[in-house]
């Protein structure tokens, strides 16, 4: 019988997301879910959407990562360069650990923001909404020193000044008002004052005189070997550091387990068996944090370890293009709490789907996941075919509605 240590690793493994989320998708291809089933007829169909999507943005199929740094490329702009002149004359690792700061605090203020949210630009006339307005509005907070402690070091997230990051200057900082709302800010701020205090508690990953963000980049060098890192490396290291941040989940000998959601269906057996992780944010996050990584000369290997992302443009272009289907009416009128098994299933699902659609993909290309990995493909991709597809058919917005805190989606 598995230890408990034995399973928060498993449960913390990519190889257990893939595994827990194959067990429901058998369970929907035999049709014994409760709210969706899988029509495998249109996998070839949504594949051929995503290709035509990926032609119409990547032409050449030049394809890059699917990552945080995307989005702050919206509307043209290079706001790493400026990001870059601002850092002034600093060495190649601490401008990395400045990414990294960057990276880690936008995404995880990166959950949906609503519909009515907006962010706009300052010195241009440009406004922002969803993902990009979350991105570019945490890119001018970070610049300003938010997240920092030392005003002579604005350019960087550390404990303290994380601690400090209270709903009203995030509010302050997204241009949040009555009349533009931004869905889940106490659970946004929150998040980011229990990272400070956790730094404290990782000294190993983060320092021990001045505990940052940016010092993962230090932990994660000495397992470089021969100029090579694998992606599980990065991977590992952004769930034991972040693991204390997430609110009222799941714990196995008191340790939280993040984004890990039980499902009845699932055999209950021995200690964890009908959890399902999926790490959404964490491997988001592992995701927006190999290219500056890459920008040391270091190549990543095992991409295609990682798994694609359950969220809700993935999710959404699989019910949107009739590979999932709600078995009964409440599935898309009711609104749903991340760990209700409606959620838990529609993710798990998307999870296995997002590999077999790359699969098709790759067929079609005849390339291989070297070629053409999963992160690739989604950037490409099956995230910009579910926004593309949303907004044909509806505002923008998932076909589901989720009751989101601002810590999962």
């Amino acid at each position: 019988m598995a230890t408990e240590a034995d399973t928060l690793a498993y449960l913390r493994s990519t190889a257990a997301i893939r595994d827990r989320c194959g067990q429901l998708f058998d369970l929907a291809c035999a049709d014994q879910l409760s709210h969706f089933r899988c029509d495998l007829t249109r996998l070839n169909a949504t594949a051929d959407y995503v290709i035509q999507v990926i032609e119409a943005n990547y032409p050449d199929w030049a394809v890059p990562f699917h990552s945080r740094w995307r989005h702050f490329e919206s509307g043209g702009r290079d706001r790493l360069a400026h990001l870059r002149q601002q850092a002034g004359t600093i060495d190649p690792l601490e401008w990395a650990r400045i990414q990294f700061d960057l990276a880690i605090t936008s995404v995880l203020l990166d959950a949906g923001a609503g519909a009515a949210w907006q962010f706009s630009e300052p010195g241009t006339d440009e406004v922002y909404r969803r993902s990009e307005g979350l991105a570019i509005a945490s890119f001018y907070a970070f610049t300003a020193g938010t997240m920092s402690s030392d005003a002579q070091q604005p350019l960087q997230a550390d404990a303290q000044g994380l601690q400090q990051f209270t709903p009203d200057r995030l509010a302050a900082a997204f241009q949040v008002s009555d009349r533009n709302p931004l869905v889940g800010l106490e659970g946004r701020a929150g998040l980011l004052q229990t990272l400070g205090r956790s730094l404290h508690r990782y000294p190993h990953l983060f320092g021990q005189e001045h505990p940052r963000l940016g010092n993962l980049v230090d932990a994660l060098l000495p397992q470089v070997v021969d100029q090579c890192l694998p992606a599980t490396a990065v991977f590992d290291v952004v769930l034991e550091g972040l693991s204390d941040i997430w609110p009222g989940r799941e714990a196995i000998a008191q340790v939280n387990l993040g984004d890990v959601w039980p499902h009845s269906r699932l055999p209950d057996g021995e200690l964890g068996s009908q959890l399902v992780p999926f790490h959404k944010l964490s491997q988001w996050l592992t995701y927006s944090l190999l290219e500056p990584l890459q920008s040391l000369g270091i190549t990543i290997t095992d991409l295609d370890a990682l798994t694609g992302l359950a969220e809700y443009r993935n999710g959404g272009l699989c019910i949107d293009l009739g590979l999932l289907q709600p078995k009964h009416a409440g599935v898309m009128s009711d609104r749903h709490r991340p760990g209700s098994e409606v959620i838990v299933e529609w993710r798990a699902l998307t999870v296995v789907l997002l590999d077999q659609i790359a699969a098709t993909i790759r067929q079609n290309r005849q390339q291989d996941a070297t070629q053409l990995p999963l992160v690739k493909i989604l950037e490409g991709g099956t995230w910009a075919a579910g926004r593309r597809i949303a907004a044909d058919l509806r505002d923008g917005s998932p076909p589901l509605q989720i009751q989101s805190d601002g810590t999962v989606f």
